[in-house]
């Protein structure tokens, strides 16, 4: 996520981002989150888009356990902390069919820039629980940078909220989403589209995945795409 000033309208929307935190109920848990406008912009403030798609992942039952799923752009947090939260494992006990299954918590990576990670990383901590702290990583991601440090192909989910406005990250945004998926992945990308640019980005998206919408919140203006490598179109 870029660590630049963002202008989003003024009145009770540019009071919630100048904040210096915003609270959220997702998981059954109360999650409190820093914002630092000031110091770090755009990355240190909770975009609609990210409780829109935190939302989306609670409300379709979207089955996160035994998954690995990576954030890009996670600025304060609040998608890979619900991520973390909805990704818990827990024991079954199954009478009928005499045998018991656990699946393991989910394994998240929440990644941003240098700059914002020690920020990133005291909201991620303070919102979870010992248990869960463990596996949910944070980790510096440049786009288009170092991609060897993140093993190709390896994630079950690509999640980014409000990431795409800067059309100068275009180029590198596709290449690491190239890089992160294979077949099996499955990219959600929330947000609102604002500019004509951020309709160039999907028709980018669209050359090298398929891409479809699969949510639209009429009331916050944002919309979830679904991206996957080829034809693919897999259920969650």
């Amino acid at each position: 996520m870029a660590l630049v000033p963002y202008e989003e309208g003024g009145g009770w929307a540019a009071r919630q981002l100048h904040s210096p935190w915003a609270t959220f109920h997702f998981a059954s848990r109360t999650i409190r989150l820093q914002q630092d406008w000031r110091r770090l912009g755009v990355a240190a403030v909770v975009w609609d888009a990210a409780v829109v798609l935190c939302a989306y992942l609670e409300m379709g039952g979207i089955d996160l356990r035994d998954r690995s799923v990576i954030e890009l752009g996670a600025g304060t947090g609040l998608l890979g902390i619900v991520v973390t939260l909805l990704g818990k494992s827990f024991f079954v006990v199954s009478f009928k069919a005499n045998h018991n299954c656990t699946k393991t918590s989910a394994r998240v990576t929440i990644t941003d820039r240098a700059a914002a990670l020690e920020f990133l990383e005291s909201n991620v901590q303070a919102n979870l629980p010992p248990e869960l702290r463990p596996r949910a990583v944070v980790k510096e991601l440049t786009w288009g940078k170092d991609l060897d440090n993140f093993p190709p192909g390896a994630f079950d989910f690509v999640l980014g909220a409000d990431i795409v406005y800067l059309e100068e990250t275009f180029a590198e945004l596709l290449q690491t989403l190239e890089h992160l998926c294979s077949e099996r992945t499955v990219i959600l990308l929330s947000c609102r589209i604002r500019y004509e640019r951020d309709l160039q980005f999907l028709k980018m998206l669209r050359e090298r995945f398929s891409v479809s919408e699969v949510h639209y919140d009429s009331s916050k203006d944002v919309h979830i795409y679904k991206a996957q490598r080829g034809s693919r179109k897999d259920d969650f």
